[in-house]
């Protein structure tokens, strides 16, 4: 065994305890909700709470397992929001991903928050300045795509005496993430949490994706070549979403991220006509990462407030 397995077995061991697992879940389901602060909050579905619960519960991880593994933990979130949403009709307010990442037991050493809406990310600052004052915080406005070499830039460089390792997560509204983003930050040590909104989005545009030559998809994948793939995928159009999140996963393994399967995702439903959004997955070139995220699903997923499969 060598040096690295064995810190990863130690690792491994240390969070398959049923006792970590109890209080780490219980904690993770009672510090989600939130008040109202006054502040701006952007509007989810009922389902994000079980989406935010697996984000705080991996982010837990990650950020305690890898403390003294490597010299800086970087978060990055590339759609940060206003750091709490608010549920779809009603009163209820929940803790976003960025104000949760700051909340870990065991802080990251830098974060680095992205936000298009001018008014979310403001509401952020003053959210961060509350949670975690003396936190190290990046914010960069404007849109991830078109910000990709400020984010980069804001990474910490690596060297033989700073190891550094990141979290990044990817949390669009729809299909609209751009592979060249992804390929430009996994020159780094990175990880990636990723929502593939497939669901709603390629269902609702389906031909105007394949028949109409729109560039969104090859712009989401970082190819062409899926098109004839998708002439020769067998199932219809009612697999287009596993298809994509195939072709997804594909595109992560020719950057070097090890092959991730449906199997691997969780693909989330609505609470209202149980129709499928999207699916969540970890890419990570790290066996250890995908093993420890089968275990957030494992024991992380509340199955009382909406459907999984």
């Amino acid at each position: 065994m060598t040096r690295g397995e064995w810190k990863a077995k130690i690792i491994r061991d240390a969070f398959e305890h049923p006792s970590f697992w109890g209080h780490l879940v219980t904690e993770a389901f009672d510090q989600l909700r939130t008040d109202d602060d006054g502040l701006v909050c952007g509007e989810v579905g009922r389902w994000a709470e079980s989406k935010y619960r697996l984000i705080a519960l991996y982010d837990e991880l990650f950020s305690t397992g890898m403390k003294k593994k490597w010299d800086q933990r970087v978060y990055i979130d590339l759609y940060s929001g206003a750091g709490h949403s608010r549920i779809r009709g009603t009163e209820t307010r929940v803790k976003g991903s960025a104000v949760l990442a700051l909340c870990v037991r065991n802080p990251f050493d830098k974060y680095i928050f992205c936000e298009a809406d001018n008014a979310l990310l403001d509401a952020l600052k003053l959210r961060t300045k509350r949670v975690a004052p003396t936190a190290n915080i990046a914010f960069i406005p404007g849109n991830c795509d078109a910000e990709i070499e400020k984010i980069c830039a804001a990474i910490p460089r690596a060297s033989t005496d700073n190891r550094v390792l990141s979290l990044c997560l990817v949390d669009p509204f729809d299909f609209g993430v751009k592979f060249q983003t992804i390929r430009r930050l996994s020159e780094f040590y990175i990880d990636f949490l990723v929502l593939l909104a497939v669901g709603m989005d390629a269902n609702r545009n389906y031909d105007h994706y394949v028949d109409g030559n729109h560039p969104k998809i090859d712009e989401a994948l970082g190819n062409i070549e899926w098109r004839q793939r998708w002439k020769t995928f067998h199932g219809g159009r009612k697999r287009f979403r596993e298809f994509l999140a195939s072709e997804f996963a594909l595109s992560l393994k020719s950057l070097g991220y090890l092959g991730v399967e449906l199997h691997q995702m969780k693909l989330v439903r609505s609470d209202e006509k149980n129709l499928p959004l999207y699916y969540f997955a970890l890419f990570s070139r790290h066996p250890l990462a995908l093993q420890l995220w089968d275990d957030v699903l494992r024991y992380g997923t509340d199955q009382t407030s909406f459907t999984w499969e």
